[in-house]
């Protein structure tokens, strides 16, 4: 996660780790049932691969079955370990800090932490406006990425559902 100089020194650019972009959404019109396929659909479009990190493995059954009919005209390719062959689905839905499918985008909701967000090219930590708990603990992860070296990018739900970029 940390940059480090090379100069004068055996080790290579490919031996440093770059600080990941992570992305706070900040849901205060719609539910993550509502904002999260939007946002796996262009990871997607971008020909990224994805991990969603829940909170329990209930979380990811309701999500599961969400993201098979949450518009009857769309396909959002993703499994669990339910379905098996992590290897082959493009977007991954666990409750583990764990990426078996090479992600290289994080999605975190429901109470999640990843001690492995230095693995992806970018995070995306989703909380509930709503929910007092969720955005205190929001701040504190804000705090502790920033310390630790990530960009951190703050995203606030417009009146219409869309993202503005505040920070």
């Amino acid at each position: 996660m940390f940059a480090c100089s090379t100069a004068g020194s055996p080790i290579t650019t490919a031996d440093c780790q770059v600080a990941s972009e992570v992305n706070f959404y900040h849901l205060t019109k719609a539910s993550l049932e509502e904002a999260l396929p939007r946002l796996l659909a262009k990871t997607l479009q971008a020909g990224e691969r994805a991990v969603v990190m829940l909170g329990s493995s209930e979380r990811v059954d309701a999500l599961n079955t969400h993201l098979w009919t949450f518009d009857p005209g769309s396909f959002l390719p993703h499994g669990s370990v339910k379905d098996g062959e992590s290897a082959r689905q493009p977007v991954w839905l666990t409750h583990l800090d764990e990426n078996p499918n090479g992600a290289t985008f994080l999605f975190i909701a429901d109470h999640a932490r990843s001690e492995k967000v230095d693995n992806y090219k970018r995070c995306f930590e989703l909380f509930d406006g709503r929910d007092e708990s969720a955005v205190a603990q929001a701040r504190e992860r804000w705090k502790a990425y920033k310390a630790a070296g990530h960009t951190v990018v703050y995203w606030h739900q417009t009146a219409s559902g869309g993202w503005e970029k505040k920070a």
